[in-house]
């Protein structure tokens, strides 16, 4: 396993809503992952099982849905952090051991209280590997229901669900929070007319020509115990392609026969979704192996690394356990605290789908029906205070760690741009310090930092740190068909936050009907801009048309002076070919000029005047002129 650093590791995500998930069965999907915050807050790591990290298991296990029963051989090769005389495993003791081996020499071992305790007969040496193979079988015990039989239209199944603590009652392992193993091999011996599924790439099966047949499932990526998993029954398999080439692989589907053509239709967006998820985020974690889903007998699902196991196939259930496999299973959040690395990214990646595959409306729906949810209350933070980290309810808030933690992620796209906002997340998906590993929150921040050139330390504390959310007035005055004064002014619903600095969209609409739209950055409170632009007489202006910032009771007023204001200030020439000079009369003091895209990304800053601009590409700009009383917001065009 991969030793790391922090004292608790956080990757229970189960679901996330979307336009496809209501609001009863969400409610559901959360009670569960509050449920498991419970058990995993009780949990306490077995001291005994500290001094060695695991590298590989085998599983050898055999498996018969018509029985509540397992049997196997777990192989494990460990390297200690000190010399080693004892091994101690986690290991029901309704699970009795019948032979332990080191090396072909017989151990002696003992079983009490969930611990399998080994002496072994060669002591290993501090940061030298050994290895030990265990013999088990038993009942498992079902108060945990990791390890469960069911049925589905009268023919048996088992299958396992091991978050937080379950493995233990069913294998021999070390079930550690913030510890990954390395590699597994699971072989699964079954009845013949029956399907396995398992983490990992299925190798081959073998016929025992004795009514059974042995399936190899191969695991090679890091994964935490918790997150083995596998399943027997009668599945049909549908199998689909996911991926571009070079880097493409196979979407294992096993399905209920019974519903196999309903599940078929709906898994048919499986792939629409990943290549969303590709496109924005890099390529699928795990491609060398496979990504798939497997039925099983609860109602949400579980994001078994390369198989989800599922209840349903909506599209909102769908995409979230995906997405889990990017935020979650490839980056794992290092502590409660840093949950909404988890859930607020997989949120998100849910509305991405909505705004990819159903468009803008939607995807602007989706943000309102956010924001009405987190202002529904005036406070609320993202990142936990260690109080709130030992409480369930409040880890797994609907309000605060699903949907202000998915508009957190939103709000930083919207004010790096998509460009900056995705390569410094693919980024910190693939530092080789995070990627199949765990991270904080300060991670995020430097990688989003490095990526943009930005300093976002108010936005953290704003935003992640702080509580609550700003209430926007925007004052305007029309001083002529091509120019209008804005102030802009906001009030802070908790004294967490002074000023929520934001780049504020406006629309403007114009008395002949023609609309623009405009980005201020506001950086202070009470700013005032002089806004050129072409749509006539500002009549009206509609503030956050697109819902990117989270925000309540906003009002705008606009009236109109018509008495010019500020055409002392002109760029020329306008259109122009290489390069711009802003005239300024002598009595206006300039701090400093910017240059903007229309959608308000930062293109250069403190910029020379006259200023060469060759290596823009043609097109619309905004030069952004800061004097001591207003900031000026002047239209060019590159042509």
């Amino acid at each position: 396993m991969k030793r790391i650093i922090f004292a608790f590791a956080c990757s229970f995500q189960v679901l996330i809503s979307s336009a496809q998930i209501t609001t009863e069965s969400q409610n559901e999907y959360r009670l569960y992952e509050k449920k498991a915050a419970e058990k995993r807050l009780s949990f306490k790591q077995n001291p005994n099982t500290l001094n060695y990290d695991v590298k590989h298991h085998k599983l050898d296990l055999t498996i018969n849905p018509n029985s509540y029963y397992i049997s196997g051989v777990v192989t494990t090769q460990f390297v200690p952090n000190e010399n080693l005389q004892t091994i101690v495993f986690d290991l029901s003791h309704q699970l009795k051991v019948s032979a332990v081996t080191q090396g072909g020499q017989k151990a002696s071992f003992t079983q009490a209280n969930n611990e399998l305790t080994i002496q072994l007969p060669q002591a290993v040496a501090n940061g030298t590997q050994g290895e030990v193979v265990i013999t088990y079988a038993g009942t498992p015990p079902s108060e945990n229901e990791a390890f469960v039989k069911s049925f589905h239209s009268g023919t048996p199944i088992v299958w396992t669900l091991s978050e937080p603590f379950g493995a233990r009652d069913w294998w021999p392992c070390k079930q550690s929070l913030n510890d990954k193993i390395d590699a597994i091999d699971i072989f699964l011996t079954t009845p013949s007319n029956m399907v396995a599924v398992a983490n990992g790439l299925e190798q081959g099966q073998v016929n025992n020509n004795n009514g059974t047949k042995t399936t190899h499932f191969k695991h090679g990526f890091p994964i935490p115990a918790y997150l083995v998993a596998i399943a027997v029954t009668n599945y049909q398999i549908y199998n689909q392609t996911a991926g571009s080439s070079p880097n493409t692989f196979p979407v294992v589907n096993y399905l209920y026969p019974e519903t196999y053509d309903a599940a078929v239709s709906q898994l048919a967006v499986t792939l629409p979704v990943m290549n969303v998820f590709e496109k924005l985020f890099g390529t699928y974690p795990y491609h060398t192996e496979k990504y798939g889903h497997a039925q099983f007998g609860w109602g949400g699902g579980m994001e078994h690394t390369t198989v989800s196991f599922m209840g349903g196939f909506s599209r909102g259930l769908i995409a979230h356990e995906l997405a889990h496999h990017w935020f979650g299973d490839k980056v794992t959040c290092g502590s409660w605290k840093d949950v909404w690395i988890n859930e607020g990214f997989a949120e998100y990646m849910a509305g991405l789908v909505i705004e990819h595959l159903d468009g803008v409306n939607s995807f602007v729906s989706w943000k309102n029906n956010k924001i009405n949810s987190i202002t529904s209350l005036p406070s609320g933070n993202v990142y936990l205070t260690d109080a709130q980290a030992l409480d369930s309810d409040r880890i797994f808030s609907s309000r605060l760690t699903y949907d202000k933690g998915s508009m957190v992620v939103h709000m930083l796209r919207y004010t790096l741009g998509d460009e900056v906002f995705y390569r410094g997340m693919q980024q910190f998906l693939n530092d080789p310090a995070i990627a199949y590993n765990y991270a904080v929150t300060t991670q995020v921040k430097q990688h989003l930092e490095a990526a943009s050139g930005k300093d976002l330390t108010e936005f953290f504390n704003d935003w992640v740190y702080g509580e609550g959310y700003p209430s926007y007035h925007v004052d305007a005055e029309t001083l002529s068909a091509t120019q209008t004064k804005i102030k802009v002014s906001q009030k802070q619903s908790h004294s967490s936050v002074s000023f929520f600095e934001m780049p504020v969209t406006l629309k403007l609409i114009g008395s002949d009907g023609k609309s623009e739209i405009v980005v201020v950055q506001h950086t202070q409170n009470n700013q005032e801009f002089i806004v050129d632009s072409n749509v006539g007489v500002v009549t009206e202006i509609q503030f956050n048309p697109f819902q990117d910032i989270v925000s309540k009771d906003n009002t705008v007023t606009v009236k109109s002076s018509l008495k010019a204001y500020g055409n002392e200030i002109k760029v020329m020439p306008n259109p122009f070919q290489s390069s711009f000079k802003v005239a300024i009369p002598e009595n206006v003091v300039v701090k400093a000029m910017s240059l903007y895209d229309t959608k308000g990304k930062l293109i250069a800053q403190n910029i020379n005047n006259p200023y060469s601009a060759e290596s823009l590409a043609n097109g619309m700009y905004v030069v952004l002129i800061e004097t001591a009383n207003q900031t000026y917001y002047k239209k060019v065009l590159k042509n």
